[in-house]
């Protein structure tokens, strides 16, 4: 018989030789990880704990099980190194048994330090270090089903559809060590079988099987397999079958079911990665309020207790690992070994339907061949692993849509930011068109798009790059109609559902957060934008009031926007009628004020209020006040708008000889630096491209190694020359 046993308890961490009791899941960067100071900590620490030798009978077997910890490990039994992991995102296992003692010391050290090996290296997330997830011991008999591959249940179920009849084949293998038959069973139906060389393998058929239906009809099924041992195994999943189609979009179970939803970082502040089964719960209920039906699991593995709740939930989900940003020579075992993982742990989840390759891999790497044959070993593991899904790729925005990178996943999705980090929201329509046009038989999804807020901030003339609530609302109206108009793409999620913590950021008022969520870190405010998708996603009947935290308006009428799925909304100041508009979920209401005035939103039986009260001047509270911004230097030297500046764009810089020669000359300096980041923009048109349409500040500033005064001393150059 089986034994699963927590072992979370009574452990004894050591940083930098100091030790302290604690209880996993832990993470020692759950407050510096988060601030975004100097005293982020990467490196090694350790986790000891002192045990007693279980009981064991018969020649039982003790496997220890951990879930998570990041980013390499080493697990030691009394001084005797017995295993080594790299990747910090799945589940690892180490047999115990032959070094057991009657009392033992097991020390777990595990290290987030910087390498080339062992993806992520660079991203825009927190490398968090720890035991972050469960830790178990397993006690089996003898002879027991297989807990050494891959952190992989030691089942495996492969449904297949008939489309149409709904008959569905179910093909369940299992994998054991020792001797014995296998019982499998799917309900009332069962099986006896003897293993070959260890494995099993049965057929069933479910004739008019209940399908798994997404949100609509979640329905799962339970495949079990007995050894004679006694040791026992079970697995849920689900009917289904989907397309993915360049014209139609998704499709599942020959039905079109455009998936609309969000992403997901598994952290919170306070926490960090160190999230508990209450953690995952209460963030499927945030997905599920948003009323979302797909969900990006990024940037690697998450925990099987957040996969199986999607299966739950109906969640249609993309999974993919942490090969990120940079391609790293020395990585690619590395890139295998953590699909090979994902695919053999996560098989049996109905809710994935396609396993992502990377994620703006050539951000900071060009596309050579070493890149693109660490993708097609990628592409091909994943079909020869799991013959039933599709693999995709998230795609950096500069990507030319004719890189034959794009040739090999079998769909692709692109992360754009227009909008925000660059250029005008129109472009995010355009490009979708233009490569909709050009790829007619090409699926194309919408991997990424955001805009940071801080709900603190807010205006009643939002801007790019303000960092208001009011300006997120604002993109994020302009893409969900974008998106709504274009039905072809076959998946679209929301960077991000929740704020996620970043240690390289400073920015928008806060230290060491992406703010690009719906909600905060903390999971505590929901952000205007976010009532904006549960108006068009949640069927319930909503309303929602924005600019609740907008109090104080300095201006004599304001315009009060109201998100609602109701056809009409009245609105009423002071208790009075204003006004009632029949609109598609965005209400605008334009109230002149001029004191302190009550707001009321009435639609059918729902109701919401807020205050607002007119004032003189802006509230400098509700502004976001950029640090030593270059654009205050205007403020202490004079300034001449006839004159070409480091505000202008690379593109105008360049379009005057005299400016672009002294531009080309400061980025050849740069670049010859920079190296394989400049071989990047030098073969990549679309980067380049993308860097015209930016300021040279902006570039500067993201370059992160020019000098202030270097960078005054390049403008006043520039104000010396006229622009035509």
């Amino acid at each position: 018989m089986r034994k699963i046993i927590s072992f979370n308890e009574n452990w004894t961490f050591y940083q930098k030789g100091e030790g302290r009791q604690v209880t996993l899941p832990h993470t020692w960067n759950a407050v510096d990880g988060q601030d975004g100071g100097n005293d982020y900590y990467r490196g090694e620490c350790q986790y000891v704990c002192s045990m007693e030798k279980p009981k064991l009978e018969n020649g039982e077997k003790v496997f220890l099980e951990i879930n998570g910890a990041a980013m390499s490990v080493v697990v030691s039994l009394n001084g005797k190194e017995l295993a080594r992991h790299q990747g910090g995102y799945a589940t690892f296992r180490v047999e115990l048994t032959e070094g057991l003692q009657e009392q033992n010391e097991l020390c777990i050290s595990v290290d987030n330090s910087d390498n080339d090996t062992i993806y992520p290296q660079k991203a825009d997330f927190t490398f968090y270090g720890g035991i972050y997830r469960d830790v178990n011991l397993i006690i089996v008999p003898a002879s027991h089903f297989d807990l050494s591959y891959c952190g992989a249940p030691g089942i495996k179920v492969t449904p297949v559809v008939e489309p149409g009849t709904n008959s569905a084949r179910i093909t369940v293998e299992t994998w054991q060590q020792g001797d014995g038959k296998v019982t499998m069973a799917i309900g009332e139906m069962s099986r006896e079988v003897m293993p070959d060389n260890g494995h099993a393998v049965a057929e069933f058929v479910i004739e008019n099987a209940h399908l798994w239906d997404g949100v609509n009809d979640p329905y799962l099924y339970t495949a079990t397999a007995t050894l004679e041992s006694g040791d026992e195994i079970s697995a849920r999943f689900g009917c289904r079958y989907f397309e993915i189609h360049a014209q139609k979009g998704f499709l599942l179970n020959g039905q079109s079911y455009p998936l609309r939803g969000v992403s997901r970082h598994q952290d919170c502040k306070g926490v960090g990665n160190a999230l508990t089964m209450e953690h995952h719960k209460r963030d499927m209920e945030i997905v599920r309020e948003i009323g979302a039906n797909t969900l990006r699991l990024a940037h690697y593995q998450h925990a099987q207790e957040f996969y199986d709740l999607c299966d739950e939930n109906g969640m249609i989900v993309w999974a993919e690992i942490p090969y990120i940003t940079m391609h790293m020579k020395n990585g690619r075992e590395n890139t295998l070994k953590q699909m090979e993982e994902l695919i053999a742990q996560c098989y049996n989840h109905p809710s994935i339907v396609v396993w992502g390759l990377s994620n703006e891999i050539t951000a900071a790497s060009a596309v050579n061949e070493d890149l693109l044959e660490n993708h097609r070993l990628l592409n091909d593991l994943c079909h020869r692993m799991d013959a039933t899904r599709l693999t995709t790729m998230a795609n950096v925005f500069m990507l030319e849509t004719d890189s034959p990178i794009l040739e090999i996943p079998d769909v692709n999705s692109y992360n754009l930011y227009f909008g925000w980090y660059l250029g005008e929201l129109s472009q995010n329509d355009e490009f979708f068109d233009e490569f909709h046009e050009k790829y007619p038989d090409r699926p194309i999804g919408f991997s990424e798009y955001g805009a940071d807020a801080n709900p603190k901030f807010q205006s009643a003339k939002p801007e790019k790059g303000d960092y208001t609530e009011s300006y997120q609302a604002l993109y994020h109206e302009h893409m969900l109609e974008m998106i709504e108009k274009r039905p072809w793409l076959w998946a679209t999620h929301v960077w991000n559902l929740f704020d996620f913590a970043a240690d390289g950021r400073d920015e928008g008022g806060k230290h060491g957060e992406n703010q690009k969520g719906l909600v905060t870190f903390d999971r505590q405010t929901r952000k205007d934008a976010f009532y904006l998708y549960k108006a068009a996603w949640n069927k319930e009947p909503m309303l929602h009031i924005c600019g609740s935290r907008y109090i104080e308006r300095a201006e004599d009428v304001t315009e009060v926007k109201v998100y609602s799925n109701a056809g009409e909304v009245s609105l009423y100041v002071d208790g009075k009628l204003l006004e009632s508009i029949c609109a598609h979920r965005v209400f605008c209401f334009q109230v002149p004020i001029v004191g302190e005035h009550t707001i009321e939103a009435k639609a059918a039986d729902m109701s919401e209020t807020v205050t607002i009260r007119r004032v003189e001047q802006e509230n400098p509270e509700y502004i976001f006040v950029k640090k030593q911004d270059v654009v205050n230097w205007f403020d202490q030297e004079e300034f001449h708008p006839e004159c070409f500046s480091v505000s202008d764009t690379l593109a105008d810089l360049r379009a005057n000889p005299e400016a672009g020669a002294i531009v080309n000359q400061m980025m050849e300096k740069g670049a010859a630096a920079r190296g394989d980041v400049a071989d990047a923009v030098k073969d990549n048109p679309a980067l380049q491209r993308m860097m015209g349409r930016m300021t040279l500040i902006s570039l500067l500033k993201q370059a992160g190694d020019i000098e202030e005064e270097s960078i005054k001393q390049l403008n006043r150059v520039l104000q010396k020359i006229r622009k035509e």
